[in-house]
């Protein structure tokens, strides 16, 4: 509190002296114009302003360098997105192709039903090891966030209302996130 008092008494103009902004017709800007004659001063400020304007000139380069190279990596990664999926499903596709030469050279209607089981199963296996997770439907509470009706047919008991009766097309997860939704019939 004394040292406000102090610099505002400071600040006060003295008698027959002229205080800042005490007469607008008086320049306040005339030190302005009188020329630095301090040189050492003067170079000292012009080598700090092109070190800063060198430090500016780098950091906006390394900033379009970081673009250009996260901008690579992003479109790299889309391209490459699905490779380890195709990769596992590869083995898959070697199966079947087996299935099918086993199919036309087998009479055995059992070992090829057994042949297609297999192959199905590995799949599954494949896709839910990468995540992907069938969704359960069939007698659960219809809910549109999960579930898309294409039909409501009647159904015979009180509790099966709302509910959904037949499953028209798997809905699934991949990652406990929808990728697709279920294709329901109803009961109403």
């Amino acid at each position: 509190m004394k040292e406000a008092r102090e610099q505002a008494k400071m600040q006060q103009p003295e008698e027959g002296e002229v205080g800042l902004n005490a007469d607008e017709n008086i320049s306040g800007t005339s030190h302005l114009n009188e020329p630095i004659t301090n040189e050492p001063e003067l170079e000292i400020l012009r080598n700090e302003l092109g070190e800063m304007k060198d430090k500016f000139i780098r950091k906006v380069a390394e900033f379009e360098n970081y673009k250009k190279r996260s901008q690579k990596e992003r479109t790299e990664l889309i391209q490459t997105a699905g490779k380890e999926v195709i990769v596992d499903l590869l083995d898959v596709l070697d199966d079947c192709e087996r299935a099918e030469k086993q199919m036309s050279a087998s009479e055995d209607i059992d070992q090829v039903k057994e042949g297609v089981m297999l192959v199905f199963n590995k799949l599954k296996n494949v896709l839910a090891a990468k995540g992907l997770k069938a969704m359960e439907t069939i007698h659960q509470d219809f809910d549109p966030d999960k579930h898309e009706a294409i039909t409501e047919i009647s159904v015979p008991s009180a509790e099966l209302r709302g509910k959904v009766i037949d499953e028209i097309q798997k809905g699934y997860y991949l990652n406990d996130k929808i990728i697709r939704y279920a294709k329901v019939v109803v009961g109403k």
